[in-house]
């Protein structure tokens, strides 16, 4: 009998070692994740990045993207109803990472467009027509001009704006921000400064959802 009840005295130890390891672990994780988000923030919130939705929202979604990139073009609408189904609950901040060969002139041409209050349809229009200026991974921006004629923009104004070094500036800016997070494809998402566990909209939809539910 004494044997027995050392047995399970043992057994109960053990588990409540293990509830209270697990506890601790669970919690240091916790505080590494809070640390590391407010670091990301510093390096993921540009006051010059094109941003849509309430700049004070809760919940902050940072996109590092290339508009050449065809994952970019199937979850942009996704996320944009993500916003639409939480008015003024979340914000999404655009981040340049041309990451596909003649995509950064793409780019210039795109934040060149911001200076005619164009930017997102302007994006839009990009994407829809994705499959005529991108061919074998390859932007190939002198297809794009059709595209942009059709929206009204004024090309020679804008050629002008996307030659600027301001421009140029940016985009390098951008891409050494996209290496200082470990960014090395398209799209990559960051909610309130954390990485998403694996890549997946489901993955991006639960961490925002996480997010939304803490901000209550």
């Amino acid at each position: 009998m004494k044997q027995k009840n050392l047995f399970i005295a043992v057994i109960a130890f053990l588990v409540l070692a293990f509830a209270g390891g697990a506890y601790f672990y669970k919690k240091q994780q916790t505080e590494q994740v809070t640390q590391l988000a407010a670091q990301n923030m510093s390096a993921l919130v540009r006051a010059d990045a094109q941003s849509f939705g309430n700049p004070n929202a809760p919940v902050h979604i940072v996109e590092f993207f290339d508009p050449a990139c065809g994952t970019c073009r199937e979850f942009y609408p996704l996320v944009k109803a993500m916003m639409t189904a939480h008015p003024d609950k979340i914000r999404l901040s655009m981040r340049y990472a041309p990451f596909h060969p003649g995509s950064d002139a793409v780019v210039k041409l795109l934040e060149a467009s911001r200076k005619q209050g164009k930017f997102e349809p302007t994006l839009e229009a990009l994407f829809a027509s994705q499959g005529t200026w991108v061919q074998n991974h390859t932007a190939y921006v002198q297809l794009t001009g059709p595209v942009l004629q059709s929206l009204g923009l004024d090309m020679a104004k804008l050629q002008s704006d996307a030659n600027a070094p301001e421009v140029a500036a940016m985009i390098s800016r951008d891409l050494s921000d996209a290496k200082t997070m470990n960014v090395t494809m398209t799209p990559e998402y960051f909610v309130n400064g954390k990485p998403l566990p694996q890549f997946g909209f489901d993955e991006l939809k639960k961490l925002v959802d996480d997010e939304l539910a803490n901000s209550k």
